[in-house]
């Protein structure tokens, strides 16, 4: 529950997992909405989010919002124009970034950085190290989930993988390093655009996108949840693995080196080391087990919805002052 007196923000529909948690807070949460849709207006795309709820354009120049919640560029131009007041100038703004730099990963200047007016907002620790944030203030919210509850049984001696357009993205969430493991036991990918890594090896198998629930479900069947991101920003898929209970083989890459403690399974750059561990959690399932434990314990204290949604209001509390 919110400590502060409830906000009006204006945010967009952009990260299905992040705003889940993000509009479990005590605030009002508005997102715009056109009749044609597409990434600047579609609206709650179908979510039941109780505190949420959609606003037509053309009317948002209508409402009094406490804060607008940035998440990319052009968003910036549009609240401007939609609202006819400035964020950051007229109206208090807040940007969260959720991605690594690309295409440099030291160097790339981020699109804020000639700005003081807006607080650039991380969602992790690498991503603040590794952007060139110039003058924009920087503060970095960790990211928290629902519980989803301990569901793991692990009856099936396979992996689990969640992708989303794993052939597109290929070496980026290490699509590539599937193969590897699969020879030892089959690799059940899930997410959007799981479906084209049909016949690339026949034990890299497809599990279609799945609502949440019973993603869920399914993930918790498989023994091991595998992590092949070289460069990306922290997967939820994989916090979500670690609060079912679920045992973790992951790159050392990003920020997975700070969510997956050693005895929660396996994290190394050294593929033949993960397949290893991928091969004794395949074939041990009492300490599979326990491995999974120690990840939702993990996950529980560090990456919690509370502590999520009490940072978050901390910051908003600032940024309206």
């Amino acid at each position: 529950m919110t400590k502060t007196a409830p906000l009006r923000i204006l945010l967009w529909h952009v990260h299905g997992s992040w705003t889940e948690s993000f509009v479990q807070g005590g605030h009002r949460y508005h997102l715009p909405l056109l009749a044609e849709g597409g990434p600047w207006g579609r609206g709650l795309s179908g979510r039941d989010w109780p505190s949420a709820e959609e606003i037509p354009v053309d009317e948002l120049k209508d409402h009094d919002f406490d804060v607008v919640v940035l998440q990319r560029p052009e968003e910036i131009h549009l609240a401007a124009r939609w609202l006819h007041r400035r964020p950051g100038k007229e109206v208090p703004a807040v940007y969260v970034e959720h991605n690594t730099p690309r295409e440099h990963a030291a160097t790339t200047r981020h699109p804020l950085a000639d700005r003081d007016d807006i607080p650039l907002v991380h969602v992790t620790h690498f991503n603040e190290l590794m952007w060139d944030s110039g003058l924009a203030p920087t503060v970095v919210v960790p990211h928290g989930i629902p519980d989803p509850g301990e569901r793991y049984t692990g009856e099936l001696p396979h992996g689990a993988a969640l992708i989303n357009e794993p052939a597109r993205r290929g070496r980026i969430t290490g699509t590539d390093l599937l193969p590897a493991f699969a020879e030892i036991a089959p690799v059940d990918v899930f997410g959007i655009g799981s479906e084209e890594l049909e016949g690339r090896h026949p034990a890299v198998r497809p599990g279609g996108d799945l609502r949440s629930r019973e993603l869920h479900a399914e993930a918790a069947r498989r023994r091991v949840y595998l992590h092949t991101a070289r460069w990306t920003s922290l997967g939820l898929s994989l916090l979500e693995a670690m609060h079912l209970g679920m045992p973790v083989v992951a790159l050392a890459t990003t920020e997975a080196v700070l969510a997956v403690p050693p005895d929660a399974g396996a994290v190394s750059t050294d593929i033949d080391v993960l397949a290893r561990a991928y091969r004794e959690l395949i074939h041990e399932p009492d300490f599979a087990v326990l491995a999974g434990k120690s990840a939702r314990e993990f996950a529980l204290s560090h990456y919690g919805l509370d502590a999520f949604l009490d940072r978050w209001d901390a910051l908003l509390t600032e940024v309206t002052a």
